[in-house]
């Protein structure tokens, strides 16, 4: 039986890339799909192909950026479907450059449209949830964010998007913390996939192969998505997942570490050796990325 029957699905970028995936896959597995990006052309294609197929979808363009726009999506899920079950937030888009050279408006647009974009349409669907929960209504209801290697690690000219992407880790884990009274769970994954952003920094790396397994094909991650978005999923939330080729981990996420207690106020100059000995009981933080 197809692990998504009838679960109604919204996918935010899902125009091109990982979002497109995410389309076809969840359709293949009896969800009912809005296929959401700015780019029309390439949500007329999703949305044909997953109709060829058997499945499906509505197509939408409305900005996420934009809070009323973003309450229009989620309407027009409702309007087609029905209901709704589950948001992916996938959509993104990158402006690097290194710190020193990052204008105010390549920071704002990375905000805008990872952070941003995450809480807008969030938002107008928990507000869908909550009221189904307070009626009485049994809910199943699905936050899928999109995270980062850059969000957990850092990455080398990518300040703004790392920036964001350790925020909607952060919101994750309070989504889920919040969001559990409704029947909300909220979890996040860091996909390594061939996409459009990822094509001119990691071309050469991400290339697919002549023949055998393709190591970054986006549809390796679809899977997990698809899983999440299910029903069966409805007992793990606040988990951030890293997902690349045929590897599936789950993030151990900042935790405190090793710790002296004096009892008393610390003297400056007692500092310094306190940390030394703290850092060097610590595990040590993973390398951030192009160092």
């Amino acid at each position: 039986m197809s692990i998504c029957k009838d679960r109604v699905v919204i996918i935010t970028g899902a125009g091109g890339g990982l979002g497109r995936a995410y389309a076809l896959a969840l359709a293949a597995e009896g969800a009912k799909v809005v296929v959401n990006d700015i780019n029309r052309e390439a949500v007329a294609g999703v949305v044909a192909l997953i109709r060829d197929q058997g499945g499906q979808a509505i197509g939408d363009s409305h900005d996420i950026t934009n809070y009323a726009e973003a309450g229009e999506i989620v309407r027009a899920a409702i309007d087609a479907f029905g209901d709704l079950h589950a948001v992916v937030n996938n959509a993104g888009i990158c402006r690097d450059r290194m710190f020193a050279s990052l204008t105010e408006a390549d920071w704002d647009a990375v905000m805008n449209v990872h952070l941003k974009g995450h809480f807008c349409i969030a938002s107008h669907a928990v507000h869908h949830w909550r009221d189904q929960a307070k009626a009485g209504v049994k809910v199943q209801a699905r936050i899928i964010n999109t995270s980062s290697g850059a969000g957990l690690q850092g990455s080398i000219g990518q300040s703004n998007y790392s920036a964001a992407k350790g925020g909607i880790a952060s919101l994750t884990l309070v989504q889920a913390a919040e969001l559990a009274r409704y029947g909300i769970t909220a979890n996040a994954l860091a996909p390594a996939a061939r996409t459009g952003m990822t094509e001119q920094v990691f071309a050469d790396v991400m290339k697919k192969p002549e023949d055998g397994f393709d190591h970054f094909a986006p549809e390796n991650v679809a899977p997990l998505i698809a899983w999440l978005v299910s029903e069966d999923s409805q007992h793990v939330t606040g988990r951030l997942f890293e997902v690349e080729g045929g590897k599936l981990s789950i993030g151990d996420g900042w935790r405190r570490g090793p710790e002296r207690d004096k009892g008393a106020r610390w003297l400056p100059e007692e500092i310094g050796g306190v940390v030394d000995e703290l850092i060097e009981r610590a595990v040590p933080a993973q390398k951030v990325y192009g160092t």
